[in-house]
């Protein structure tokens, strides 16, 4: 049997997972137009090659250059008709390109400044996820009877950081605590956070399965979200937390103990000895010794790290290529890696986009393709009981092994 040519074809035709998606960062920028039109929303420019070229670039600065974005999709996401067309539209885009599960997260708080509650966002977020998943399953049964479902989360972010500007509601809070020090008030921000999320997703039954801890992790420990994570912990939500991508293998560390995280977002620094500060590590082989423990710790305990290798890219200038990325030492250590888009439109990519750079620069061979796409499927926060979740799985698992048997049996030209 001929072996299978990993081309944009297959990638695009296989079943998908992205499972560390910004709703914020990944609208379709015509949408974007229209409502900052219709809202009156300011933007840099009206036409789409405008924002391509002064807003949503293809290289940043640094990371708050890459988040100069976000201030103008968090403006046009705060009426209930509106969030909804986003998110159903999100959906929409990855059905198209062969994505089967996405874990949408976002932070509600950000989404308060009209009036609308927390439930209100989570409530819209799921009647637009809901619209295209019906829309898609039901076209599916039709016409492809042997493909898997379309299926989703919804993902609550914390955040490590915040300001009054951020929103009506983190405003009137950070007012509220203005004696106590800025990470306590984080931090108690974050567990009401967790409160009222566990409280709305007894009470609706949303999809929502797990808890996010995003934002700036220089100076905002994730020591000071313990409490919220233990909320998060009972209510058996999963536990994901942005870790590893702006600060340390310190981070990571923090997040897996302080934080029970299930999943680490980028985890890009896990291998930097350079960027450790703790003092008890005063020489090189110290602290060398501490990120081989904890990267056998990561391994062990099947701590999956969600890699976006065009937003690291972007954020981080000292990347000079691909082949630098610490994905190629992920995949040398067989950790659990699989690979997400980050945002869709800040990073203007795609789950097949992101796959390809992991195939051409790494030189992934089948099986390795095969791992990381069904890691994110298996440590997916997946809302159903566990045996739907393993017989889902072992449909995708099937249907896969069919998408590339059809494309070994292709002509070439």
């Amino acid at each position: 049997m001929t072996a299978a040519v990993i081309d944009r074809a297959l990638v695009e035709a296989l079943p998908k997972t992205d499972v560390h998606l910004h709703l914020d960062g990944s609208l379709r920028l015509p949408t974007l137009i229209e409502l900052a039109r219709q809202r009156g929303v300011d933007l840099p420019s009206t036409s789409e090659s405008g924002l391509l070229r002064t807003v949503f670039k293809r290289n940043y600065r640094n990371l708050p250059d890459y988040l100069r974005g976000f201030a103008y999709t968090v403006a046009v996401m705060q009426d209930k008709e509106d969030i909804e067309r986003i998110a159903c539209e999100l959906a929409e885009d990855n059905q198209a390109e062969g994505v089967r599960y996405i874990e949408v997260r976002f932070a509600p708080q950000l989404h308060t400044t009209k009036g609308l509650g927390l439930r209100e966002v989570l409530v819209a977020v799921d009647r637009g996820l809901a619209r295209a998943a019906r829309r898609f399953n039901k076209r599916a049964a039709i016409v492809r009877g042997d493909e898997p479902p379309f299926h989703y989360g919804i993902i609550v972010c914390a955040m490590r950081f915040f300001e009054e500007v951020y929103s009506r509601d983190l405003g009137r809070f950070l007012r509220a605590h203005k004696h106590a020090p800025r990470n306590e008030v984080f931090g108690m921000a974050s567990l009401e956070l967790a409160r009222a999320v566990t409280e709305i997703k007894r009470e609706t039954g949303l999809p929502i399965v797990g808890f996010d801890l995003a934002g700036a992790e220089k100076g905002n420990p994730a020591s000071a979200h313990r409490a919220a994570y233990q909320v998060a912990h009972q209510a058996f939500l999963g536990k994901t937390v942005h870790a590893g991508e702006d600060y340390g293998a310190e981070s990571i560390f923090q997040a897996i103990t302080d934080l029970h995280a299930d999943r680490i977002g980028h985890g890009t620094h896990l291998f930097d000895t350079r960027s450790i500060r703790d003092p008890r590590l005063r020489n090189a082989t110290d602290r060398r010794r501490y990120v081989d423990q904890l990267v056998q710790f990561v391994g062990d305990r099947r701590v999956t790290l969600e890699v976006c290798l065009t937003s690291n890219m972007q954020t981080m200038p000292k990347l000079e290529s691909m082949r630098q990325h610490p994905f190629g030492k992920m995949l040398k250590h067989r950790l659990s890696a699989t690979i997400c888009t980050d945002n869709r439109l800040v990073s203007r990519t795609t789950m097949t986009d992101e796959l390809m750079l992991a195939v051409d620069a790494f030189n992934l061979n089948l099986k390795q393709l095969r791992d990381i796409i069904i890691y994110g499927f298996k440590r997916s926060f997946f809302p159903l009981p566990y045996l739907e979740k393993r017989h889902y799985v072992h449909e995708v698992i099937d249907y896969f092994e069919r998408v590339v048997d059809d494309h070994r049996a292709r002509p070439r030209d």
